[in-house]
């Protein structure tokens, strides 16, 4: 096992952490799938930005997880990638 792995799994044990972790989990998902779609494309930050009538840099405040983009943006992102948007509650 990683040494991240280790770690991860002795922090995940700590009640406090892991409620955070499960609470953020949602967004990270979501900018990892962003993130994994444009690089399966073969598309660069600039180039999502351009389809999207954006900036390269909100592109990498996104993908950062520095802004919360809206549902609006999200449907946006999801047609330049040619996909639809799904949100759904489990």
């Amino acid at each position: 096992m990683s040494n991240y792995q280790d770690l991860k799994k002795r922090l995940l044990k700590n009640d406090n952490v892991k409620k955070e972790y499960d609470r953020l989990r949602p967004e990270y998902e979501l900018l990892d799938k962003i993130i994994s779609l444009r690089l399966k494309q073969k598309m660069t930050q600039k180039q999502l930005a351009k389809k999207l009538d954006t900036k390269q840099s909100a592109i990498s405040r996104l993908e950062k997880g520095m802004i919360n983009p809206t549902i609006d943006f999200l449907n946006k992102l999801a047609s330049a990638f040619g996909k639809k948007l799904v949100v759904e509650f489990k």
